[in-house]
């Protein structure tokens, strides 16, 4: 009687947990390929950036709307000289704008393998998270100022949306930072996603237009 050899179950390679990084498929080798970089972001990390770019839009609106019909029915309103240093800061984020931009160019050109021998693209990334901690401390500046002419949150309504406004900002702004620094460790272990950094400079940007708009605002309402 003739006897069946059943051959032995195949496993498929790519299916193998990659001890390099102690990952999956589809994820950069213990080698650190940059052009291997993910292209792909599952939809709820793609889309969660604008989401949360919606929540803030909508809080900006409702500090902007009760300033406007606050200062309409305040009758101790009092104007405030603008601190030179917000001018100064303005300047500061529009730049960091530029070279989170530059960043991001650079990057994508190294994941498409455009580039063999460049600088590390890391660096403008960097240099953007210098100019993001320069507005913070620019903005600190300006509180420690008014406050030490006597200018403090409940000395006038209008310093108190001063304050609300800018602080609230500034807070934004760190979490912007916070971003950064992560898709920088992400670039250095080359495991960055290139949705992660589209994210992550969408929300730059839209920290540095929303600053210039707060700008405006103070400057023609206080």
């Amino acid at each position: 009687m003739a006897t069946t050899i059943q051959q032995p179950p195949k496993i498929e390679p790519e299916r193998l947990p990659s001890h390099g990084n102690g990952g999956w498929r589809n994820l950069v080798p213990a080698g650190g390929d940059l052009r291997r970089v993910k292209n792909y972001s599952p939809p709820p990390a793609s889309t969660g950036i604008w989401v949360g770019l919606a929540a803030i839009t909508m809080t900006f609106a409702a500090f902007t709307s009760a300033l406007i019909v606050r200062q309409g029915a305040a009758l101790d309103w009092r104007h405030i000289t603008l601190p030179p240093v917000l001018y100064l800061n303005s300047l500061v984020i529009v730049a960091s704008g530029f070279t989170l931009e530059i960043a991001r160019r650079r990057i994508a050109a190294c994941m498409g393998g455009w580039h063999e021998h460049t600088e590390s693209p890391a660096r403008w990334l960097y240099i953007t998270l210098f100019l993001g901690l320069l507005f913070v401390a620019g903005q600190t500046f300006a509180w420690v100022q008014l406050k030490s002419q006597g200018f403090g949150l409940a000395t006038n309504v209008s310093y108190s949306f001063f304050y609300v406004l800018t602080v609230a900002h500034a807070l934004h702004v760190l979490g912007g930072l916070g971003g950064l620094v992560r898709a920088i460790g992400k670039l250095n272990h080359s495991v960055l996603r290139r949705s992660t950094l589209d994210a992550t400079s969408r929300y730059w940007h839209f920290m540095g237009v929303l600053w210039l708009y707060l700008l405006l605002l103070l400057w023609m309402k206080l």
